[in-house]
């Protein structure tokens, strides 16, 4: 089986976020940078998984710059076969779901993951427009997959429970917390990383149909305010004037 799985690259979860040009870029200077979560410990983990559950190979994608091939090296590293960079700075989801149904759609993949989002943007958006450009089902927010003959028996979120689809190859699913554990790189891992094939591809011409405009940070968080228990009345008015709660 030929499963393809696309990674991004995303500020570590500590990172101080601040923005520059007056909010129209963001400030690289001192961030480090990780492999996005959900693609690293559940999209990329999972198609490992099921290789050697059925066999077959693992490719890993990326729309980026030469400087992010630190991060590709890492899903080698983890147990991908190869992998492809996109040498394209993306200004927008579609323009990489763009680059990636291109490569795709001569490789016969039959899946294509992505984790269920990114923790910079939150915009949960490439993996369906991935299957949009391709004709493809799409599953989103998978927390479970299992083979089932030729057909998989994918479980993934919804509000308030679970819901368990049949769907045949090939799709694209969009992996959520619990799909797999993650995998941490051993040293064999590592060192086999350096000479596994990693081929950059020339950018197609896309079309970004939204793109940035500006960003900005939260307010900063107000200071606690404590209010005597016998005071509903003061009580309510914060929660209705100040908290909008009700």
């Amino acid at each position: 089986m030929k499963l393809l799985v696309a990674i991004s690259q995303t500020p570590e979860t500590t990172a101080r976020i601040a923005f520059k040009d007056d909010g129209k870029a963001f400030d690289a200077a001192g961030v480090n940078f990780i492999m996005n979560p959900y693609d690293e410990w559940y999209a990329l983990v999972r198609a490992l998984e099921l290789k050697e559950e059925v066999g077959g190979t693992v490719s890993v994608i990326h729309c980026g710059p030469a400087a992010h091939d630190v991060t590709i090296r890492k899903a080698l590293a983890i147990g991908a076969d190869d992998a492809y960079r996109v040498d394209i700075d993306p200004d927008s989801a579609y323009s990489v779901a763009q680059q990636i149904a291109a490569h795709a759609k001569s490789e016969g993949y039959a899946i294509i993951f992505t984790g269920k989002e990114t923790i910079d943007y939150n915009g949960a958006l490439v993996g369906g427009m991935i299957a949009g450009i391709l004709d493809q089902p799409f599953i989103s927010h998978a927390s479970k997959m299992v083979t089932s003959g030729d057909k998989m028996i994918v479980t993934r979120d919804i509000e308030g429970g679970e819901e368990e689809i049949e769907v045949s190859t090939p799709f694209v699913l969009s992996a959520s917390k619990g799909l797999a554990e993650q995998r941490i790189p051993n040293m064999r891992g590592i060192m086999s990383a350096k000479s596994k094939p990693l081929t950059v591809i020339e950018a197609i011409p896309s079309a970004s149909l939204a793109t940035y405009t500006s960003f900005s940070v939260p307010p900063p968080k107000s200071a606690v305010k404590l209010v005597d228990p016998s005071d509903m009345d003061e009580l309510v008015r914060l929660l209705h004037e100040e908290a909008k709660a009700i």
